[in-house]
């Protein structure tokens, strides 16, 4: 079992600590960033857009992310609102966060008229990488564990930082809990691995907007099942909110899916895939018959004609 306690500052930089929560979270958004440059480039897509769009999305989701946990978790803040915008900040609910940020990504694309969905598969593979590194900042604070455990990865918390329902004087010092944050962290792994994975695998059998879809039915079924090991839920007429809201995403992402990829109704409505375009939902092949050979000779250079040789990702 794990015997090492975190602290949950990193450094000390004369007055200002700098925690570990907030280094996972930008560790992750660079992690994240560099990710979507290079699956913009295999998309056939320009990755410049990501620059500002990332910070206009980062700022929306903080927000709906804070609003979301401060909520959640009203018990912390009845007493001493201020908490709520006074660092360290040490709390953030996904599911607000995903909410914000895709509305406010939604609007950054209407506003540079770019295709949103084409989009959004480029930026879920990015989500999960960044969830999957940021989610360490809740270990180094001590907190989304779940039951007490006696299996070998079980982390200890502090008496400090659990919640009533584990206090030490029921459950001892030497108590280990499931780390909740580490199952939530391989999830991210794994689910921006496939991902990327079937961009590349099944590219002339996507439709846009369909790895935004899998990250979320993705997402909220491992988040409907971290629930079961929490104590500390919201809940709704009993039932954990956090499982309510999964299931909101879950439920109609499938449908859609499986409405899109119904038999017998192929790929004909898709645009044709952007030139270089080796990963994502690349449409239909451009037929060469209907090219025009004066259009092509007199349009401008893009400077993307080296993203072939990009060597990321294949």
């Amino acid at each position: 079992m794990l015997d090492f306690t975190p602290d949950p500052i990193a450094i000390q930089l004369g007055p200002i600590p700098v925690f570990w929560y907030g280094i996972g979270y930008a560790l992750g958004l660079a992690i994240a960033y560099m990710i979507m440059v290079r699956l913009a480039r295999r998309a056939g897509e320009d990755p410049e857009i990501l620059g500002n769009a990332m910070i206009v999305v980062a700022i929306a989701a903080l927000i709906g992310g804070r609003a979301y946990h401060v909520i959640d978790q009203w018990a912390l803040y009845a007493n001493d609102p201020l908490k709520i915008i006074l660092p360290p900040y040490s709390g953030l609910g996904v599911y607000g966060g995903i909410a914000t940020g895709t509305f406010a990504a939604f609007l950054y694309a209407r506003y540079k008229h770019v295709p949103f969905l084409r989009w959004a598969d480029i930026v879920a593979p990015g989500l999960f990488a960044m969830q999957a590194i940021a989610r360490w900042g809740n270990f180094f604070n001590q907190e989304l564990y779940g039951t007490p455990t006696t299996l070998p990865w079980g982390i200890p918390i502090e008496c400090t930082h659990r919640i009533a329902a584990y206090a030490c004087a029921a459950y001892p010092e030497a108590t280990r809990f499931h780390p909740l944050f580490l199952y939530e962290s391989i999830s991210g792994i794994l689910g921006a691995a496939f991902l990327i994975w079937i961009g590349f695998r099944l590219r002339d059998r996507l439709r846009p907007g369909d790895l935004l879809l899998t990250f979320f039915v993705w997402y909220g079924l491992v988040r409907f099942g971290l629930e079961t090991f929490r104590s500390d839920n919201w809940t709704f007429f009993g039932i954990p909110t956090a499982q309510i809201v999964s299931l909101l995403f879950i439920v109609p992402a499938l449908l859609i899916l499986a409405w899109r990829h119904r038999p017998n109704h192929p790929l004909d409505d898709q645009p044709s895939r952007p030139a270089g375009a080796t990963w994502g939902a690349v449409g239909r092949p451009v037929d060469p018959d209907a090219i025009d050979p004066d259009a092509i000779a007199s349009k401008p250079p893009d400077g993307d004609a080296d993203m072939e040789s990009d060597p990321v990702l294949t």
